[in-house]
Parts: C-alpha cells; structure tokens; sequence
C-alpha cells in the first residue's frame, strides 16, 4: 500500500480502513497510535524531544483553554515541521458538567451549548491550526470523551471537516470494526512501562488498533505517567516496528 500519510491518528485509520483488502495493518500484526491530550507544556518539553529521540510521531490535540496557545505557537510550528500531528480538541474544551467528578467543568459547560457554537469552536481551531502548521486535514478529540448535546451528536455538522474523531471508550478493534468517528483508545494514568508494553502485546495478539491517550508525561496533570514508564514504551515500540505499524511518512 503507498503511503501517503504521516501518523495522524484519522489519516492514518482513514487510509488502512480504505484502502486494505486484507484488513492487515500495513502488511503489519498491529497498529499503535500515541496521542496525547490538552496541549500541555510537557507536550513541547518532555513528549515531543523523547518521540524525537527515538524517531516516533504523535498526535497531539490542542485546545487554547490551560496553558494559553499563543505562548507555545513556536513549539508547536517546531513539531509539525518535524512531523508531529497538530489535531482539534476545541478552543474552550467544553464538557458536560453537572456530575461527580466533574467539578471541574465550570464557564464552558456542555449543558448550556448549542450545537453550533460547539461546531463554531471546532471550526475556529481548525483555523487556529491551520494557520501553525499551514494543513488542511484534521483530527479530532472529544473533550472529557463526551459527544452529544444533550441527545445530539454536535459531530454531525463537521464531519465533512474533520478526516476522523478520537473517544475515551477503551477497546483494541480490528480494522473492520473501527467507527472513523468514534476511534477507541486507552486512557493511561500511572502504568509502568510493562504494563503499557503489555498493551502492546496484547493488540499484536488481536491484530488491532491501540491508541494510546496521554495526558500528563511526568507531570503537569492529575492523569500522569512517568518519563521513564513513557520513555519505555516508545522504546519498545521502535524496536519492534516490523510487526507494529507505527507511523507512515509523506508519499
């Protein structure tokens, strides 16, 4: 199969899901895709030179609601130059507030969206990022995973926009299984480099797609797994890249 695509998490579904006969992963056991959630510091600091180091992409979804985007446009324009997926999780990343555990929802509180300021927003960080990295194709993420508006699926409107969406629902799925908007993954918090290393192993047993979802590596946010357990894993997975399709390049 030519490829035609760096590692976006849609682009790189999109392309597998369209044009594979054999539902095999690139000729490939497996599919591993990391992304990693909110735009953090730690993103440009910790996540990017370590995938760097080891000459893993990632994708990384934006959102301009917890460290200010602007301070960190010349990171991010750094990281996509260097292959990095610059993918949409909303400017203000509004959830559904209202239930234990999230207290923390307060001024952008999906209760009190409409379907289109949700979809202005996802527009406008489209533009945002358009502008960064100069592309049109996108990717997005669920903020808090959720994915309706009251009982409407606010995707709908910009589907065409948008090349797939990533949610929360935790499962490894074959090829033929994967909803292009609805893209399962895995929420790490606190696992050991084996334990995520046995993720790994578990999805080249099934012949599936693991997407990874981080948020705090080393820091910076109550969902946090170590530098050294991170620094394992992609360790792993760039010894092993003949059985796990991990990233593709410009065709």
């Amino acid at each position: 199969m030519k490829k035609t695509l760096i590692v976006l998490l849609g682009c790189f579904i999109f392309t597998a899901v369209n044009a594979q006969s054999n539902y095999s992963w690139n000729g490939k056991k497996c599919a591993v895709v990391l992304t990693y959630d909110d735009g953090l510091n730690i993103d440009l600091t910790n996540v990017i030179p370590a995938l760097d180091s080891v000459g893993l992409k990632g994708t990384f979804y934006i959102s301009d609601y917890f460290n200010g985007l602007n301070a960190q446009i010349p990171g991010w324009k750094k990281a996509a130059t260097m292959g990095h997926e610059l993918a949409n999780h909303t400017i203000w990343h509004a959830c559904e507030g209202g239930s234990v555990g999230r207290e923390f929802v307060k001024d952008y509180d999906l209760r009190f969206y409409t379907v289109k300021r949700m979809t202005d927003e996802i527009r406008g960080m489209n533009n945002i990022l358009k502008a960064i990295d100069g592309k049109s194709k996108r990717t997005f993420a669920y903020p808090c995973g959720d994915q309706k508006i009251h009982d409407t699926a606010y995707i709908d409107p910009v589907k065409s926009e948008l090349v797939a969406a990533r949610g929360v629902r935790p499962e490894m799925q074959s090829i033929d299984k994967v909803d292009l908007y609805d893209i399962c993954s895995y929420m790490i918090n606190g696992q050991t480099g084996d334990q995520l290393i046995d993720m790994v192993k578990q999805a080249r047993q099934k012949n599936a797609l693991l997407v990874f979802l981080f948020h705090g590596v080393g820091g910076e946010h109550s969902l946090n797994v170590s530098l050294e357990a991170h620094g394992k894993l992609l360790r792993y997975l760039k010894q092993n890249q003949n059985d796990i399709w991990i990233d593709s390049s410009h065709g």
